[in-house]
């Protein structure tokens, strides 16, 4: 009797799921933001129901669950091939390339969790602009699944989803007269390409980005903001292929394979080198190295200009370690390093760098569980937020405030 029993109610609950999913499958799948609130009600006519006649109008709280970045619309991308964009944020949760501390993988997780307050259509007061004032159409892709247990597998996979997203076509923006895209003449194959800012994540996700960048555009330059360099290198043979790829390597094998050019650069390094030869090896790789204390000798503007000058008008990555941050202001993160710069300094060469050809930016080495309070998880996202406005625009914004009491000669 109780297997009878027991057999009724997994056929009920077999068929009743059925059921629902034909159901999901039938309303849904031609909605490319199924999980943007407002987009699934459209299909119905709900105005009688209590919640939408009295409290409809209502927009999100800035503490609730729904985890898409700083409240844009949302697809899974690399399954839906429907959805357009010009811009996307995309999670690559992988952390198994890690030296020291691990737990990068809920990186993602926690910068849109930061991002709960930001929205895309407000301005930023020193960019005297916001996201979506370019007539760009911009989506949060979700993450991409990865495997946890094989490495290369993984590389795989985040090359595969990448080389995907950045193959889809262009919308070619909600606003024909704001909208262009920035680097449409820099492509291998003269046509415009999406833009994507991933959430790492340990560093080595920039590995299997550059590879796809590179099908794209040709050796990029990169602006590396990190308070190491990541070019270790390996002078015997005591590691196999895959163990050559790590957090702290993977720039030196993505100069071995072509994916570079000689014109990149380092910014806000500290880190304690195992001696002068890792130094002349960065260099031999193509890279320059600006100190986290060359900002204090030199000055913002300065550091500012010397990246400008050295990636030119090629096609430039930036990617941005959270530990590039001192540790005092972004404690989540698993290789910490005292002594780095604030998020205000950081936040101001972001601004100076508006108007190079970026193809692609990320925030990597965001490890919530060495966190207080979210800090680290608020600071990543302002300046995932700072780059979707960075990559829109064409010179850096003036530095002046919007009601300010300062006259232009106070500013020189």
């Amino acid at each position: 009797m109780y297997l009878r029993t027991l057999s009724l109610l997994v056929l009920v609950f077999g068929t009743a799921q059925a059921h629902l999913h034909s159901a999901n499958s039938e309303n849904l799948n031609h909605n490319a933001y199924s999980q943007y609130p407002l987009e699934v009600l459209n299909s119905f006519d709900l105005s009688h129901e209590p919640w939408t006649a009295r409290y409809g109008h209502l927009s999100r709280k800035n503490h609730d669950g729904n985890l898409n970045f700083a409240r844009m619309p949302y697809s899974k991308c690399v399954d839906n091939p429907e959805p357009r964009y010009d811009l996307a944020v995309v999670g690559f949760p992988f952390d198994t390339a890690t030296s020291y501390r691990p737990g990068a993988r809920f990186g993602p997780y926690a910068i849109r969790s930061g991002s709960r307050r930001l929205v895309m259509w407000g301005i930023g007061m020193d960019w005297h602009a916001g996201p979506l004032d370019f007539g760009t159409w911009i989506l949060d892709c979700g993450d991409i699944p990865i495997s946890t247990a094989d490495n290369e597998k993984a590389i795989d996979q985040m090359e595969a989803a990448y080389s995907t997203l950045i193959g889809r076509p262009v919308l070619g923006g909600t606003n024909e007269t704001l909208y262009k895209n920035r680097t449409s003449h820099l492509t291998l194959d003269g046509k415009e390409h999406p833009r994507l800012v991933t959430l790492g994540g340990d560093h080595t996700i920039v590995l299997p980005i550059l590879r796809s960048l590179h099908q794209v555009y040709g050796p990029i330059s990169v602006i590396h903001f990190d308070a190491h360099l990541d070019t270790n290198f390996f002078d015997d043979g005591n590691y196999t292929k895959q163990e050559r790829i790590n957090h702290g390597s993977y720039f030196t094998v993505a100069a071995e394979e072509g994916l570079l050019t000689n014109t990149s650069i380092h910014a806000g390094v500290r880190e304690k080198l195992s001696g002068p030869s890792q130094v002349v090896h960065d260099t031999a790789i193509g890279f320059q190295i600006i100190s986290v204390e060359d900002i204090e000798d030199y000055g913002i503007q300065k550091v500012i200009n010397k990246i400008r000058e050295r990636v030119g008008n090629g096609p430039v990555y930036l990617s941005l370690s959270i530990d590039v941050i001192d540790p005092g202001l972004a404690p989540g993160t698993g290789t910490p390093e005292p002594g780095g710069w604030t998020t205000r300094e950081m936040r101001r060469i972001l601004r100076g760098l508006s108007g190079l050809n970026f193809v692609g930016a990320d925030v990597v080495e965001v490890a919530p569980s060495y966190d207080q309070a979210e800090i680290t998880g608020i600071v990543a996202s302002d300046l995932v937020w700072d780059f979707l406005v960075m990559m829109q625009l064409d010179k850096p914004p003036k530095p002046d405030h919007p009601g300010g009491p300062w006259v232009e000669e106070d500013l020189l």
